[in-house]
């Protein structure tokens, strides 16, 4: 596959700001009108998808259709849409859907976009906070327009490690792991989006991140964040893929070391 082209990745960039927040804003007028909100269950009870999360897609796939209709789409909420660009366009509409439903505010939309094995686009928008994350390959990550760059001074025991999990993983190993990130003297917070604690490494806010298993539309954006922002990452996309999803990681760069190290300590346990 050929390299993408700049003005390619730009014109991409640009789209995926615009409907990031248009789709925020959406989601976040049902937000506010959660009391009339249909919610359903899917896989178990922890589960859940809103009317929020539909309406939010379908609003994201009308406005990529509109401008790129050769791309692929793949979204949490409907699927895949094959395309013959060599562009796929990767999204959750509302990534946090828990916290979302119980009025939390740590929830956000997520689009990527990919070329190859390369995420080329990553936007996550938070709308309670007004906050727009935005990078694209090879120019950068910004926070409402204000460039990111992560230290290399932090380590795992001077900042805070942003945590994932869900039911695809057995508890051990989430035990496992948070029990020797504990006795080496760091710390965690789980915030029900893991999106969004990925904006959030590429904000400097967390230290790093850490979920045994994710799908690739709550991980690629963020991931293209972090590595923007000059962190690391593992290339999901390289480890995992669009369908099956798989690890995540991403850190500050001085907490990297560290960080693979308590991950291979910890292992994995097969749900």
């Amino acid at each position: 596959m050929t390299s993408p082209a700049a003005a390619d990745i730009a014109a991409r960039l640009d789209l995926a700001r615009d409907i990031s927040r248009e789709a925020g804003l959406l989601a976040l007028s049902f937000f506010n009108d959660r009391d009339t909100l249909a919610v359903e269950t899917k896989a178990n009870a922890q589960d859940v998808v809103s009317a929020a999360d539909k309406a939010s897609e379908r609003l994201l796939r009308e406005r990529i259709r509109a401008v790129f209709p050769d791309d692929s789409l793949l979204g949490e909420e409907y699927g895949l849409s094959e395309g013959s660009s060599g562009y796929c366009w990767v999204m959750d509409p509302v990534d946090g859907t828990s916290p979302f439903v119980f009025g939390l505010p740590s929830w956000c939309v997520s689009v990527a976009v990919t070329h190859g094995t390369d995420t080329v686009v990553g936007v996550i928008y938070a709308p309670v906070r007004d906050e727009l994350y935005a990078a694209a390959l090879g120019q950068g990550a910004t926070l409402n327009g204000t460039s990111l760059r992560l230290s290399d001074q932090r380590s795992l025991v001077d900042g805070v490690l942003g945590v994932g999990a869900n039911h695809r993983v057995a508890p051990e190993t989430i035990t496992g792991f948070l029990n020797a990130l504990l006795h080496e003297g760091g710390m965690f917070i789980r915030n029900g989006s893991g999106a969004l604690m990925l904006a959030y490494v590429a904000a400097g806010r967390l230290v790093g991140y850490y979920e045994p298993h994710m799908n690739a539309w709550d991980c690629l954006a963020g991931l293209c964040l972090i590595s923007e922002a000059g962190g690391r990452t593992e290339n999901f996309l390289t480890h995992g893929d669009l369908a099956r999803g798989g690890r995540v990681i991403g850190s500050a760069p001085g907490a990297w070391d560290g960080l693979m190290e308590l991950v291979d300590q910890a292992g994995t346990v097969a749900a």
